[in-house]
């Protein structure tokens, strides 16, 4: 027998749970928080956008390209959804068609035995009963058997009857889904035109970009410029978040070593590499990985980022709680807003090749407040295993 709650604790444990006008207050309290946290956010990615613009109108320029491709690559997907929907949708309509066109085959059968034998009975069936039977007793049976023979030939054309509207109902459904597909096929055609537009200019402006900086000079300085810009960011969100924290029973520094990358992949550049010239260094990993693969969140927290950066292109950031926060970059798609609540392995993007990328892949990064650490002390585990 389980031992009784304590009188004191009971009422402790009733004392601690709100009410339920207590529950409505506090939701409306967090909405407000995200609400204002959005709004921050908002402000300080608007205040970057226009100073890079004024700093380089080209990297804008690719920013509204590379933002274009994301925003039609997400309508290809939701197209590519519907029409697997609609899909199997009318494969269930056609076997319903041919169920039915079966059982109306066999209903028609039953229905045409019926009527031959009722002509072959002739057109005086309770006349000749009445007069060849001489027994009152058996002449009530057999009157009551055509009874139910009738009863059953008018069900068996009522069935009929049933089986044919039915039969035109699906039929008008599966042309209505035919006709969905291929509005779908029209829609996705379209968007792929447009798809292919917005590459070609951002391939132009890509080429554009990488004749001003071809000497290795001017290729650290834009990259200098790029990592200031993430510096930027992450302290401006440190002093934002300092306001909303997070608090975790499990925190985000008790799972150094166990967490899993968020994504399957090579590296192709580690943790601390020195990058162009070496007078920069990598402060996260690139893993190669096919586009859109999907990237998955590593550890639980709050999307604290969710917009386009000059160098890391699409890019989301998740606040852990504790000064900690994990970077994913490169995204072809982003899957969450600021502000979103993330589990451990929750899709948050599709692995792409935005910032300028020359190959598809993912870059990752984990931060202790503004300062990178190494990844590899504290993600061990491969997607899956």
């Amino acid at each position: 027998m389980k031992p009784a709650i304590k009188p004191f604790l009971l009422i402790f444990l009733l004392l601690a749970l709100p009410a339920a006008g207590e529950n409505d207050d506090l939701a409306q309290v967090k909405e407000q928080e995200l609400e204002e946290v959005r709004e921050r956010i908002s402000s300080l990615k608007q205040s970057m956008d226009a100073a890079s613009s004024q700093r380089d109108k080209v990297t804008g320029e690719l920013q509204a390209a590379e933002v274009s491709i994301a925003e039609k690559r997400s309508r290809l997907r939701d197209l590519e959804r519907e029409r697997a929907f609609t899909e199997k949708r009318r494969s269930e309509l056609d076997r319903k068609v041919a169920a039915n066109e079966a059982e109306l085959d066999r209903e028609i059968e039953h229905l045409g035995q019926q009527l031959r034998a009722a002509h072959m009975s002739g057109d005086q069936e309770q006349l000749k009963l009445l007069l060849n039977q001489k027994d009152p007793a058996t002449l009530g049976r057999l009157m009551v058997y055509y009874s139910y023979l009738n009863d059953y030939r008018s069900d068996n054309i009522d069935t009929v009857s049933d089986r044919i509207r039915e039969l035109a109902s699906l039929r008008s459904q599966v042309a209505a889904e035919e006709a969905r597909l291929a509005q779908i096929a029209k829609t996705r055609y379209a968007e792929l035109s447009r798809l292919n537009n917005a590459q070609e200019q951002r391939k132009t402006l890509l080429a554009t970009l990488r004749a001003r900086i071809s000497n290795e000079g001017q290729e650290i300085d834009y990259l200098a410029a790029q990592e200031k810009d993430l510096a930027r960011l992450i302290a401006e969100l440190t002093s934002i978040l300092s306001d909303y924290p997070i608090s975790s029973e499990n925190p985000f520094s008790e799972h150094k070593g166990r967490l899993t990358w968020p994504v399957a992949g090579n590296l192709l550049h580690d943790f601390g590499q020195p990058r162009v010239g070496g007078g920069l260094r990598w402060n996260g990993v690139v893993m190669a990985a096919p586009r859109g693969r999907e990237v998955r969140a590593v550890y639980h927290g709050r999307v604290v980022f969710s917009d386009w950066l000059s160098g890391l292109g699409l890019l989301v950031i998740i606040d852990h709680g504790d000064g900690y926060m994990t970077l994913y970059g490169y995204n072809e798609t982003l899957m969450k807003n600021a502000g979103d609540w993330v589990a451990p392995g929750d899709v948050i993007a599709t692995v792409g090749d935005s910032g300028g990328q020359q190959r598809s892949g993912l870059y990752f990064e984990i931060r202790k407040g503004t300062q990178p650490v190494n990844p590899r002390h504290w993600v061990t585990r491969t997607p899956g295993s």
